[in-house]
């Protein structure tokens, strides 16, 4: 039987899922089919194992097909990396699972129309008379998602002086306790000073919630809200989805892609290759307008008489 702590990490986590990603109820079913499994042949021990354990778990897994492997190791890679997140465990051992190699699938995508129309909502909101302050937060909370980069647990749990006004950047506690520096915009920088005249002054975070801070799985509900208002389709929109947009457009302007690297905190560069995928047409033009062999428009060649000795 699957372990009691494990069982009711197995639940938060679905739980996580289903508001980040929307999936669907058999995409839930899998999760919870594979983990429920993995936690049974440890003993109940899924949540607390190590990386010998795990590496054993994935040895019972030879004689499936590779799909089937990849798609174990990925449920398992990612609770991981949830408890690694939320606290519960202080590593996450994920990287001793198999990688069997099958495509890693693009990260959904949002146009410059799309944020636009968040925005423009947004910005109906805010521009009232007195406008309300969930609204003021909501704002704040996708100029960061949209404007840094930030990742969604990283936002939530943000001390409420962490930003100041007169600095452009920001300094946070990623993934593994790494540090690096985030950039700020003047707009979210803005919004951020606005938002925190309506924080409690004694409050440890900028987006307090009860005793705490805001959740992500709140977080997450925000965000396809004002998506749906915006008329953008809300299993399109997420707050992992605002953050690969903000890498995507960064990129089509020119960015560099190890700058890039840094400001998202990922440790392979490989990781950013994927996130920040640009469409065919962007680099169509690249080639036609950039590349040194590329020739300029051909001039009309004058007319050559066919006569006339040869040489």
């Amino acid at each position: 039987m699957t372990g009691a702590s494990d069982r009711v990490l197995i639940e938060r986590f679905l739980e996580m899922l289903a508001a980040e990603t929307g999936a669907a109820v058999n995409t839930l079913a899998a999760y919870r089919s594979d983990l429920s499994l993995s936690s049974k042949a440890l003993g109940g021990r899924l949540s607390v194992a190590n990386a010998d354990l795990i590496g054993k778990l994935s040895a019972g897994w030879s004689s499936l097909s590779r799909a089937t492997v990849a798609r174990k190791a990925a449920a398992l890679r990612r609770f991981y990396a949830f408890l690694h997140d939320e606290g519960h465990r202080p590593d996450d051992p994920g990287a001793a699972l198999p990688r069997p190699g099958t495509a890693r699938p693009l990260p959904k995508a949002l146009s410059h129309g799309d944020v636009d129309r968040l925005f423009a909502v947004l910005a109906d909101r805010t521009g009232a008379e007195r406008p309300l302050r969930g609204d003021l937060r909501l704002s704040t909370l996708i100029e960061l998602l949209y404007g840094s980069g930030l990742r969604a647990t990283e936002l939530v749990s943000l001390p409420r002086n962490a930003i100041a006004p007169d600095r452009p950047y920001l300094i946070v506690r990623g993934k593994g306790g790494k540090e690096r520096l985030v950039p700020l915009s003047d707009r979210a920088r803005a919004a951020v000073a606005t938002w925190r005249t309506h924080v409690p002054v004694d409050s440890p975070w900028l987006f307090p919630s009860g005793k705490k801070h805001l959740t992500r799985i709140r977080l997450y509900q925000l965000v396809k809200a004002i998506a749906a208002e915006a008329g953008i389709p809300p299993d399109r929109v997420s707050p992992h989805v605002l953050r690969h947009a903000f890498a995507t457009h960064l990129l089509a302007g020119g960015a560099d892609l190890r700058a890039l690297q840094t400001m998202l905190g990922h440790a392979d560069i490989a990781t950013t290759e994927i996130y920040t995928h640009v469409d065919a047409s962007r680099l169509v033009e690249l080639v036609t307008t950039r590349h040194p062999l590329t020739d300029p428009a051909p001039a009309k060649r004058p007319h050559v008489d066919g006569g006339g000795g040869g040489s």
